[in-house]
């Protein structure tokens, strides 16, 4: 099975894995606190996933750098990207004012599309993963994974 995995790179980093079928497998989010406790992250999250085919990297500077180092160890591509890449497919121009209002909306936006595709979980995911959600969906719909889905 061919996985792709959606990263919102940062110390408090989100992550978000789909099946090559466009499907969330899982998401969740990590404060690792400093670059090398991320260091470390990356190269273990990569190793553990010996199925993935893609990782997208939403992020700049040295924690993004650090995916896309991982990613180039690990022999996969890696496409890094910034919040208005994908945004604008989700989340309306109101609702981007401020980062705060833009993460809230995605968590909500997050929510519902899981819900109505079937995804229970315990908690319902922080905005880091929540965004990482959404950047794992827009990759998965460039890929030709899967359609976009129905975000009224």
């Amino acid at each position: 099975m061919s996985a792709l995995l959606a990263v919102d790179a940062g110390l408090r980093t989100g992550l978000a894995l789909y099946s090559r079928h466009g499907r969330l497998m899982w998401c969740r989010s990590h404060n690792l606190g400093t670059t090398t406790r991320l260091k470390k992250a990356a190269a273990r999250v990569l190793f553990e996933l010996p199925e993935l085919e893609y990782i997208v990297v939403e992020g700049g500077g040295q924690t993004a750098g650090i995916w896309e180092h991982a990613a180039q160890k690990r022999g996969v591509p890696c496409l890094a990207i910034q919040a208005q890449d994908w945004r604008s497919d989700f989340i309306l121009p109101r609702q981007m004012v401020s980062g705060q209002k833009a993460k809230a909306a995605a968590c909500a936006l997050v929510n519902s599309i899981l819900r109505r595709e079937g995804w229970s979980s315990p908690t319902t995911p922080g905005h880091d993963a929540a965004e990482a959600a959404l950047i794992g969906l827009w990759a998965a719909v460039r890929l030709g994974w899967r359609i976009m889905p129905d975000l009224r």
